[in-house]
């Protein structure tokens, strides 16, 4: 089995008026990421939303010092971007078991969550990597995931930063280091 995992495809890290955007940048990949959830919803496989969620003012968060406010609980910031957020918003009801949304407070979406348990229990062994950004929460993403076991895939077409050299950086470092496939339109990219 393997889980498609959609990691802070938000408002605050893609709209033109996002509190820490990647703009057009993550724009560009808004039809893929929202192909890939069409597809994955169509199988028996499992689609995880990793969605960051920040306290106003927490002072404490180490971020605090390293980026503006963002994703904050409770605000336009933290629903879904565009295509991806209308189609989740018009599921049916019963559609709704098919996928989990879950809130995050590092970059790593294994990262005090439950997400790997909830991925163990559901028999999945490969991980399929979408959305922002390439370099911090995608990265730290696919480090636990190589570090717990699971095969990775992470998605060229469907993955972003507002950071150019990092996000290439990334991309050979999920392959070189990680071993992870990189694909593209769902064809491995050398």
């Amino acid at each position: 089995m393997k889980a498609l995992i959609v990691i802070d495809y938000t408002n605050d890290f893609v709209a033109d008026d996002g509190k820490l955007t990647c703009g057009a940048r993550g724009q560009s990949i808004e039809k893929r990421i929202t192909d890939l959830t069409k597809l994955f919803m169509n199988t028996e496989d499992y689609i995880v939303f990793a969605v960051d969620a920040h306290e106003e003012e927490d002072p404490y968060h180490p971020e605090a010092d390293l980026f503006p406010p963002h994703n904050i609980k409770g605000t336009k910031g933290r629903k879904l971007y565009g295509q991806l957020g209308h189609f989740i918003e018009e599921l049916p009801s019963h559609e709704k078991d098919h996928y989990l949304w879950m809130d995050k407070t590092r970059y790593s979406a294994f990262a005090g969550t439950e997400l790997e348990l909830k991925l163990r229990e559901r028999g999945i062994s490969e991980v399929h990597l979408t959305g922002v950004c390439t370099d911090i929460c995608i990265l730290h993403t696919a480090v636990d995931a190589y570090n717990k076991g699971f095969k990775i895939v992470v998605h060229k077409d469907a993955v972003e930063s507002f950071n150019p050299m990092g996000h290439d950086w990334a991309l050979e470092h999920f392959s070189k280091t990680l071993g992870a496939k990189v694909v593209e339109k769902g064809v491995e990219v050398k």
